[in-house]
């Protein structure tokens, strides 16, 4: 159930629409090997030490700060850390869930009419009719989010454990069925060349920077989730093992995902640098041309549908997990109130792409001037809270968690790996996020 949870939590849209878009603008290659790199170096050490605070912990991620106080003698304050982490997941699902709901949206147009004979300006005039649709937009959030409220009402064992435990293998078997897919139909070869051939003059402080910052956020560290997961995590699982085999699908799905998608776009004379657009607005001409497009289509809508709700359910259980142990309401009573909350708070999200489109907030903000609600939003949890949250829990795990309590946590591993992870999660962790953070404010 652990590693479903933590998979699943793991590999969402991100790894799919965002490595794919950011990858094609950043020219392929070169942008890949740093983002492999980065898993490693940067990725894998705070994962291991988010593990490793969740396990001590077991318990939401706030009341793991509370028994850490009092176990490991750590500051009080840290529960403040704990509050900051739930605000940002809460805030985090309220606009990832109006976004995967256009997933769900995508995957009834493929089913129903389809893609064919769609060129480049129907695709584009069918993603603004569904962005200029706030009714249309609004239900299939409500879907979502109730698949997601259901899942997690029903408890651990019963909800979680049982969606996770197939909905998590599915989308490897799904990202694999395209795989082949594209092997056959698409241009592999230049897919490859585009992916796996580095070309270090597209290499700069920027494309490393997001290279960099791909890897670290699209596992989700900072916000609490993984720490959450952790906690179901069993003594007898190494903390480092653990981190390297959700690492390791991470990066794997992202790149299966690369390999899946680049092909289809190069078969039909796409350009990989479409931008965000690339999923939404080329795919879909992609999808109307090939053979078999009818089926591929909803194949790979529904992909990204179950990427969205294994990170959903494991966000939305972070909450939950800390409501349940501050409030007296049960489990069920939480997961739907707290669902109607993130409705409710998306809202704002759904309307910043149509009524309140030209709508600025914080005009007075140069970060913020030009951004929408949803913008803001976007921006205050992966720019702001997501490093913070993420040096916090290089800080917490290097330097206030101390030797004898993170090493009887390693258990009876290398010795040797223990001490690179220490310095890593110490010095270079720290530094790295930092530097992404003040790359993101400069930008």
């Amino acid at each position: 159930m652990f590693f479903a949870a933590a998979i699943g939590s793991a590999v969402g849209i991100s790894n799919i629409w965002k490595f794919t878009y950011v990858a094609g603008e950043n020219g392929g290659g070169a942008f890949v090997l740093v983002y492999v790199l980065a898993i490693a170096f940067v990725a894998l050490p705070a994962l291991a030490a988010e593990f490793m605070i969740g396990r001590r912990g077991g318990a939401s991620v706030q009341m793991t700060m509370d028994r850490l106080a009092g176990k490991d003698g750590i500051s009080r304050a840290w529960r403040y850390y704990g509050l900051m982490a739930v605000s940002g997941a809460f805030l985090a699902l309220s606009f990832y869930a109006v976004v995967a709901g256009w997933t769900i949206d995508y995957f009834f147009v493929a089913v129903s009419s389809g893609f064919d004979g769609f060129n480049t300006q129907q695709a584009g005039a069918s993603l603004a009719s569904m962005l200029g649709s706030p009714g249309r937009m609004m239900i299939s959030q409500a879907v979502f989010l109730g698949l997601t409220v259901t899942v997690v009402a029903a408890g651990v064992r019963r909800g979680l454990e049982q969606a996770l435990k197939w909905m998590t293998p599915a989308l490897f078997v799904i990202l694999l069925i395209l795989l082949a897919y594209s092997v056959v139909e698409g241009d592999m070869r230049a897919a490859l060349q585009f992916m796996f051939v580095a070309d270090f003059s597209a290499l700069n402080a920027n494309t490393v920077m997001m290279a960099v910052g791909q890897a670290f956020f699209s596992l989700g560290i900072g916000l609490g989730v993984l720490m959450t997961v952790a906690a179901y995590m069993d003594r007898e699982t190494s903390i480092l093992g653990a981190a390297a085999v959700v690492a390791f699908a991470d990066g794997f799905v992202a790149l299966l995902a690369g390999l899946a998608i680049f092909p289809v776009v190069f078969a039909n004379g796409l350009s990989p640098a479409e931008g965000p657009g690339l999923i939404f607005a080329t795919l879909p001409v992609a999808f109307g041309q090939i053979p078999g497009g009818w089926l591929v289509g909803p194949l790979f809508f529904l992909l990204m549908a179950f990427a969205a709700l294994t990170s959903a359910i494991t966000i939305l259980e972070t909450v939950v997990a800390w409501a349940e142990d501050y409030t007296r309401f049960n489990r069920r009573q939480l997961a739907c109130g707290i669902g109607i909350a993130l409705w409710l708070t998306g809202l704002l999200t759904v309307f910043s792409f149509n009524a309140w489109s030209d709508f600025r907030l914080l005009p007075f903000v140069p970060a913020l001037a030009d951004k929408t609600l949803f913008g803001i939003f976007d921006y205050v949890v992966s720019n702001l809270m997501m490093p913070a949250g993420g040096v916090a829990v290089a800080i917490l795990a290097g330097w206030s968690l101390s030797a004898v309590a993170s090493r009887e946590e390693w258990g009876n591993g290398s010795a040797r790996a223990y001490h690179v992870w220490r310095f890593l999660v110490r010095y270079l962790v720290p530094i790295v996020i930092a530097l992404i953070f003040l790359a993101n404010m400069g930008g």
